[in-house]
């Protein structure tokens, strides 16, 4: 049974100490940072840590949802945007810098959903589907991109752009490279 009572004040900002914390240190080592470290950076306990999350995973995800809602949000501006396919490779370019900000993000989430996932993984998939299919939708009908382009398989290749630039930190211009090379592939 899932707790839905909210959370007392002390709790809430301890847990969003946890978050900043864990953002910084993924972002610094990778999703692999150790748990104690981001304990202490926040300023709790690890039994603090464990008791928001059980689980490495969990940490995971409750950063990668806070992300992924702030990347969300600022893809309603992409819908507004005159040139539809412009307005697809910018979305694009967003998904591959939000991946590539925490080092292993991409393939933790990745091989979370391949396992049947979290609801929050589950959830935030829905999210990026949803937002990605709108944008490239919009591209399809402005005759941007080819008409047969799905959606899941157009995330797969960002998450791929995601992963090769997660490999070759050093080559700040590769992201750029493989989406332009995606995006000539998406055109009709």
């Amino acid at each position: 049974m899932v707790d839905t009572r909210p959370m007392r004040a002390d709790a809430r900002r301890n847990y969003e100490r946890l978050l900043d914390a864990a953002k910084a240190a993924f972002a610094e080592h990778g999703t692999d940072a150790p748990l104690d470290d981001i304990a202490k950076r926040a300023g709790v306990g690890s039994g603090t840590l464990y008791r928001h999350f059980p689980t490495r995973l969990d940490l995971v995800e409750a950063v990668f949802r806070v992300q992924m809602e702030r990347l969300i949000a600022r893809t309603n501006d992409l819908l507004d945007e005159p040139d539809a396919g412009q307005a697809l490779q910018v979305f694009l370019r967003r998904v591959v810098t939000h991946s590539n900000t925490y080092r292993g993000l991409a393939s933790a989430l990745m091989s979370a959903l391949r396992s049947g996932g979290s609801e929050l993984a589950q959830r935030c998939h829905t999210m990026v589907y949803e937002a990605a299919g709108q944008v490239l939708d919009r591209a399809k009908a402005a005759g941007a991109v080819r008409a047969d382009v799905d959606v899941l398989d157009l995330l797969k290749l960002v998450n791929g752009v995601a992963l090769a630039s997660e490999q070759d930190p050093d080559d700040t211009q590769l992201p750029d490279r493989l989406l332009a090379m995606v995006t000539r592939g998406l055109r009709p």
